[in-house]
């Protein structure tokens, strides 16, 4: 891989390391005072901030420089990868984001324990930590192949790197000041997106070069990925999205449940422009340098750009990364504190802030023990997505078909859907099953054959039949 000259890469650590100390400035201003700003921002963001922290969360660099990679080798089907996530977020506004909201909640958990009671809450809130853990990994992954492209460090130090600086944000910061941060985050990671794009066309000449050199494949809809891959994709976008920690908690944070459905709106459309861009990207990669390795598919135009745009884009991918991993660690920090420090200590509201922040050390720390065993990032990200999936079939029967489970059968479901989507994936998704269907099977059967061999909860039975009276 082509190689940034000395200076070049003076310019990209000095351009970096002023972007870290105005965002640093920016976090301090906004920081959290109470425990309500640091898990919620005391419910004061307004849709349009709220929507542009959701996409930015869901499209970081784990999907970035991961539906590079993919495209790199199956083709623009990869932007399947970000268009189901445009699809998924108008469908959360319409038949969960409100509900959930109106819970009063802030964890996904909490708001599925109304329904189902306070085992089936802690099972929810582990799984949710499992995933989002893993989450993590793969920021790790997909951030540190940015950083020791550009600076020509290991995986490993650039990994350390991201760890510190994001756990320092998340210390002193808190989820009002991860929304307003995330604009100029997004922005900048857009512009950046845009700079990549700009240069791989001009360096392939255009789109017409690559549609003549390349296999057919590249530029049909389903490239060598498939339609049930892409279903598969669509479903668990779909479903993380309904259920996923830190989007309950950015949807909790607006101003009121009349800007539910404006903010995830928002989030959709802004995914559509970034699923074709970086599909051409790596479309482009695969077209100049067809034997580097696939992670590096975006990142390699960095090495073929002057300083100041390289540096430009750097840092937007830093940006990308700051906003993503602290997210995740905030939400693991909020269901450790909400679920399980909360009810067994019942601290005052001073002990849950500083419970908060010193948790946000070793959860931004842990994802390091992973971070070389997870080769394919994208993968790795749809792994994690089909874990969250499976929480939201639970909350559906929680909110849509309550009369169907039980805290039993949800408790079962989730615990044999962890087991089972976990072993598809590790096995390499045998018989060309997806883990991802997988995730979405397992806890429905589970809760209706509970259901059907159990029968429903007199109490249920009661509500019901008091409903339809009415």
């Amino acid at each position: 891989m082509p190689e940034l000259q000395t200076q070049g890469t003076f310019v990209l650590i000095c351009m970096v390391l002023a972007y870290i100390a105005v965002t640093t400035w920016l976090t301090f201003r906004y920081r959290a005072k109470s425990t309500s700003d640091f898990m919620f921002a005391a419910r004061s963001v307004p849709a349009l901030v709220i929507g542009v922290l959701m996409m930015s969360e869901f499209i970081a660099p784990k999907s970035t420089i991961g539906v590079a990679q993919v495209a790199f080798d199956s083709g623009m089907a990869a932007s399947w990868a970000v268009l189901s996530v445009a699809l998924g977020f108008p469908l959360f506004g319409w038949l969960l984001a409100k509900k959930l909201y109106n819970t009063g909640e802030y964890t996904i958990s909490a708001a599925i324990a109304k329904e189902y009671g306070r085992s089936t809450q802690m099972t929810v809130s582990v799984i949710m930590i499992y995933a989002l853990l893993l989450v993590n990994v793969a920021f790790y992954v997909s951030g540190a192949a940015a950083l020791s492209s550009a600076f020509h460090i290991s995986l490993t130090a650039s990994a350390v790197m991201i760890a510190a600086v994001s756990s320092f944000y998340c210390v002193i910061g808190g989820q009002k000041s991860a929304a307003y941060v995330s604009l100029l985050h997004t922005s900048l990671k857009c512009v950046g997106i845009a700079v990549i794009l700009c240069v791989a066309l001009n360096m392939t000449g255009g789109i017409t070069p690559m549609m003549e050199k390349l296999p057919d494949y590249y530029f049909t809809w389903d490239g060598k990925i498939g339609i049930t891959t892409i279903i598969a994709w669509t479903i668990a976008s779909i479903g993380s999205i309904f259920s996923t920690q830190y989007i309950v908690q950015a949807v909790s944070s607006l101003k009121g449940p009349q800007e539910v459905t404006r903010a995830c709106y928002t989030a959709g459309l802004l995914c559509l422009p970034v699923s074709f861009a970086l599909g051409l990207i790596g479309v482009a990669a695969k077209f100049l340098f067809p034997d580097i390795n696939s992670l590096y598919a975006l990142p390699i135009f960095m090495n073929h750009m002057p300083p100041l745009l390289a540096g430009l884009v750097l840092t937007s991918i830093v940006a990308s990364i700051l906003v993503g991993v602290s997210s995740v660690a905030l939400a693991i920090s909020a269901l450790i504190v909400r679920d399980f420090y909360v009810p067994m200590l019942q601290p005052s509201q001073t002990a849950q802030l500083r419970m908060s922040r010193l948790l946000s050390v070793p959860i931004g720390f842990l994802p390091l023990l992973f971070v070389f065993f997870a080769p394919q990032v994208l993968h790795l990200s749809f792994f994690t997505r089909a874990l969250r999936l499976s929480i939201s079939v639970v909350a559906i029967f929680a909110f849509y078909l309550p009369r169907f489970g039980s805290s039993r059968g949800a408790t079962l479901g989730l615990i044999a859907a962890t087991i089972t989507t976990t072993a598809w994936y590790v096995m390499g998704d045998p018989f060309g099953i997806d883990d991802i269907y997988v995730a979405l099977a397992t806890p429905a059967v589970v809760m209706l054959l509970d259901w059907v061999i159990m029968g429903a909860p007199k109490a249920k039975i009661d509500d019901a039949m008091e409903m339809e009276a009415r």
